[in-house]
């Protein structure tokens, strides 16, 4: 067989595909890569999935001509509310057409707007719909975000682009803010995403007193590559986080179901830094605003203390003379009433002695003869009791050996010596008997 060259292959294949395939066919396919060049040509990439919308099993290069997608495009968008955009579904007329030097493309000539939207987007109605149900899709979204936002918590990959660059613009803010960032390091692509970046999300939470937020960033891809990030368990997790979640996933046409139960949504990992700095410039501004206005509120509190002072220098300069005319007063008012009021308690004193004085003497008499009166029967009865009267009356005095006043006989002992006096003199004995 003689060999063929590529360029005649490819020709061969070209002139086997015109005669076998009719002009044009209907398809049905999930836009996977969109882009509109500058001459107004629109690029596409289609793919066909699995049942389970994971892995990819087909996959074609389309291009709608300028002059085709300026017809088409508007139409498709009044009839669905989208734009082209990877990530929807499509049902679109093509031909298939293939160059010796581009390969194999489909053109497309027109689009069926009333076809369903793509998996993705179906997907993610679907996952919306079980959080609403639920009742936590808008759990992270009702979450105050702190007045400061400086201790940040990353869920990325330690190699990301996207990561550094986040890093980088928060480092080189021109407010001098500070940041500390923690990376929580996460796979953000492959079959892996949902177990780490849930796992991630779990360690931040078990220390969320050490965090004002969470920030999870990846940079754009393939719409493929981000499907992985339309996971219910990832959008429940984010939606019941303790802390603010701020996703930044992708370039500016991408979006996940992430996007709709985070707190704050921004379209890449460097919106996501611009966004921390720019809160943290409105706090430093707010500071600002508050210090002026303190800085003028003390400024005016200054001037009316001086005012007021210079109010009161006034009236202390003018007010000794009016006290010193005001205490003479005082002072000949009171001496006016002291004289009176003397004068008046001396007369009462006098009155009351005047009165007082005869009552006293006929007092003073009756009491000197009432004293009198005790005096005397005190006297009789001390008389009464004097010892010699009771010795005349026959009693007797006994003294013991030591002298002392014997009042029973068990003072004594045998052969003890005792003195008697009578009233007309004393006699001694000696005891030989002192039984009872």
């Amino acid at each position: 067989m003689t060999p063929l060259s590529l360029f005649e292959l490819n020709n061969l294949v070209r002139s086997v595909l015109e005669q076998t395939l009719d002009d044009d066919y209907w398809v049905e396919a999930e836009i996977a890569e969109a882009r509109l060049a500058q001459n107004g040509h629109f690029y596409l990439e289609f793919v066909q999935k699995d049942a389970e919308g994971r892995n990819v099993f087909a996959r074609a290069r389309a291009v709608m001509w300028a002059r085709t997608y300026n017809l088409l495009s508007p139409l498709f968008e009044r009839a669905t509310g989208e734009r082209l955009r990877a990530g929807i579904k499509v049902r679109v007329q093509v031909s298939v057409e293939f160059h010796e030097l581009y390969g194999y493309t489909l053109n497309i000539s027109d689009i069926d707007p009333s076809y369903t939207m793509g998996d993705l987007l179906r997907r993610r109605r679907e996952i919306l719909a079980q959080l609403e149900a639920d009742g936590i899709r808008d759990d992270n979204r009702s979450l105050t975000l702190p007045a400061l936002l400086r201790h940040i918590a990353v869920v990325s990959s330690a190699g990301a682009a996207g990561y550094g660059d986040f890093c980088d613009q928060l480092r080189r803010n021109d407010y001098g803010l500070a940041f500390r960032v923690q990376l929580f390091p996460a796979v953000m692509q492959g079959q892996n995403v949902e177990e780490s970046v849930l796992a991630a999300l779990a360690a931040i939470a078990d220390e969320a007193d050490r965090w004002d937020c969470v920030v999870i960033i990846r940079g754009g891809g393939a719409t493929t590559d981000l499907a992985d990030f339309d996971s219910y368990a990832l959008a429940a997790a984010v939606a019941q986080m303790p802390l603010p979640v701020i996703v930044g996933i992708g370039h500016e046409r991408d979006e996940t179901v992430l996007d709709f139960v985070a707190h704050t949504r921004v379209k890449t990992p460097t919106a996501a830094a611009a966004f921390l700095i720019d809160h943290g410039a409105a706090q430093l501004a707010r500071l600002d605003d508050l210090h002026d206005r303190i800085t003028q509120h003390a400024r005016l509190r200054v001037q009316n203390a001086k005012s007021r002072i210079d109010t009161l220098a006034l009236r202390l300069a003018t007010m000794p003379r009016h006290r010193l005319l005001d205490e003479h007063h005082r002072m000949a008012l009171l001496n006016t009433r002291f004289t009176q009021s003397a004068r008046f308690r001396v007369q009462n004193a006098r009155i009351y002695l005047q009165h007082i004085s005869p009552r006293l003497a006929q007092a003073a008499t009756q009491y000197i003869q009432h004293a009198q009166l005790q005096v005397d029967a005190l006297a009789a009865r001390l008389a009464a009791l004097d010892p010699v009267l009771q010795l005349r009356r026959g009693y007797s005095l006994t003294f013991a050996p030591d002298g002392s006043l014997l009042r029973s006989i068990a003072e004594l002992r045998h052969g003890d010596r005792i003195t008697t006096r009578l009233s007309d003199g004393t006699l001694t004995s000696l005891v030989t008997d002192n039984s009872p």
